[in-house]
């Protein structure tokens, strides 16, 4: 898909479930206006958009989160866009567990977090998932903890049965009552930044980012005090032997090594063709044209991406996040 409208970020800063689902299908909103702008149809490009989220520890409330992402976001394209490609009106997302979610503390204890975060998104109707390793708190993981992440979804798809029913727990109660109350709060979001103007004003104003600063201090205040039970760091504690624990480290040659493999891709390279490709990258990003084509000519003349990503800034500069106190 051409892009990834991801709300996962949203969350590991701290954003509530419905905070997450609102300001996630508030960018989407986003990005259909301004592609509808650039004269694209939606029954077209609707088929290709997709959304990332993240999946965390209240596995309830996980489940109808995902259901009500998948439910408000196809009222708004049927709604609110008058699509009537049903393809168009899908919600396809990934999910990642939860990076924030990770204890450093008891760290073998996130290979349960991970499995009910995973089977929490295969139920709520995930299309594609990643999970975490259980040492990523500690550092970049460590081969063995790959494998298990690994596994835990292999499980999971082929062992369990979850995934042989479309939407297993449709009609349960909880789950019903949570998707429509998770529905109706984000709905009440992008209601909210409608009438400032827009996902962009809402973010420049600095909006968005507040209410992410808010509940994530409620979070952990609740951590804080023992009102939120996080085991093996404010509850169930134990003494450990850290240094037992095998922890990944890269060796510094490697970078040095990447270093002077590019040394010598510059060295090799036509650097003329590279900025020719470069230059005409400039002029077309200033412009309405489709910049796409340019890149990937630029990549067959072994531009790097950091050159690249330069020639963009030079035209479109560098964004500086509002600061919110």
């Amino acid at each position: 898909n051409p892009i990834s409208i991801s709300g996962y970020h949203i969350r590991e800063a701290g954003s509530s479930a419905e905070q997450e689902v609102a300001f996630t299908l508030a960018d989407g909103i986003a990005y259909v206006e301004s592609a509808m702008k650039a004269g694209l149809d939606p029954n077209v490009f609707g088929k290709r958009l997709s959304f990332f989220f993240a999946a965390h520890n209240n596995f309830l409330e996980e489940i109808a989160k995902f259901r009500a992402a998948r439910r408000l976001w196809a009222k708004i394209m049927k709604n609110r866009f008058n699509i009537t490609n049903a393809e168009a009106m899908k919600l396809r997302f990934h999910t990642q567990t939860g990076g924030s979610t990770l204890t450093a503390q008891q760290p073998l204890n996130n290979i349960i977090r991970v499995t009910i975060q995973a089977l929490a998104a295969v139920l709520g109707g995930t299309q594609s998932l990643h999970t975490n390793s259980y040492d990523e708190a500690l550092g970049l993981p460590t081969e063995e903890s790959v494998r298990i992440a690994l596994k835990t979804q292999q499980i999971i798809a082929y062992e369990s049965g979850v995934a042989d029913t479309i939407d297993p727990l449709a009609g349960s109660y909880a789950i019903e009552a949570m998707t429509n109350e998770i529905e109706k709060k984000a709905m009440e979001y992008i209601e909210k930044i409608d009438q400032m103007g827009g996902m962009i004003k809402a973010i420049e104003t600095g909006y968005v980012q507040k209410e992410i600063h808010e509940s994530a201090y409620k979070q952990q205040l609740a951590i804080d005090k023992g009102e939120e039970v996080i085991v093996g760091v404010n509850k169930f504690q134990m003494e450990e032997d850290v240094k037992k624990r095998e922890i990944l480290k890269v060796d510094p040659e490697l970078e040095k090594k990447q270093v002077e493999r590019l040394k010598k891709l510059k060295e090799r390279r036509d650097n003329e063709k590279v900025r020719k490709s470069l230059q005409k990258i400039k002029e077309v990003a200033s412009s309405q044209e489709n910049l796409f084509p340019y890149v990937l000519e630029a990549v067959k003349v072994y531009a790097t991406v950091g050159e690249i990503s330069n020639a963009l800034r030079d035209v479109f500069g560098e964004y500086t996040e509002t600061v919110i106190i």
